[in-house]
């Protein structure tokens, strides 16, 4: 009479259980079936060659710059800030047009304002608005907006070189006017 065979001891650890990984990596899995994560990526694509780009020496050159890149018709309509992201030969590598608002005011988000100087690999910086009021005077938000940028891109080794006020026919300058 035959006796029936013996299983093996590999059989009585139960193979299909998973192992403690496999739970791992199956939870892990599921969680990111569940949850949508969005994936970042830095990029930066240069179309001006080094040679080609602007290298701003003072104020009024970086006034007349960004005359030339502002709507003209729009100076003396709606207030809207803008920022020349520069390299470390203040070249200009970038103009981010970061906010357009009404007759008397425009928003500024710093941490937009600080992404896209960390996106092109900004070492410095000039924010500029416009008043369309044609007065060149900064108010008190003015300054203490100034104060708020220039502090948070320290931070990050970021300089913040002007914050000049845009009118038609003037400019203002921050640093002409020692408000650094």
């Amino acid at each position: 009479m035959n006796t029936p065979k013996q299983p093996s001891s590999d059989f009585l650890q139960k193979p299909f259980e998973p192992t403690k990984e496999e739970l791992k990596a199956q939870f892990r899995t599921k969680v990111l079936k569940q949850i949508p994560i969005a994936e970042i990526k830095l990029q930066y694509n240069k179309e001006v060659s080094p040679q080609d780009r602007l290298k701003i020496l003072d104020s009024r050159q970086a006034a007349e710059i960004l005359r030339a890149l502002w709507n003209y018709d729009t100076l003396e309509l709606q207030e809207q800030f803008k920022i020349l992201y520069l390299n470390n030969y203040n070249q200009v590598i970038g103009l981010y047009p970061h906010s357009q608002g009404g007759i008397t005011g425009t928003l500024a988000d710093i941490r937009l304002i600080l992404v896209a100087a960390l996106h092109c690999g900004a070492v410095a910086m000039i924010i500029a608005h416009n008043h369309p009021s044609s007065n060149t005077k900064p108010s008190q938000a003015d300054k203490e907006l100034t104060r708020k940028i220039k502090q948070a891109a320290s931070l990050m080794d970021i300089k913040l070189l002007d914050h000049i006020i845009l009118t038609k026919d003037d400019y203002y300058s921050f640093a002409d006017e020692g408000e650094f």
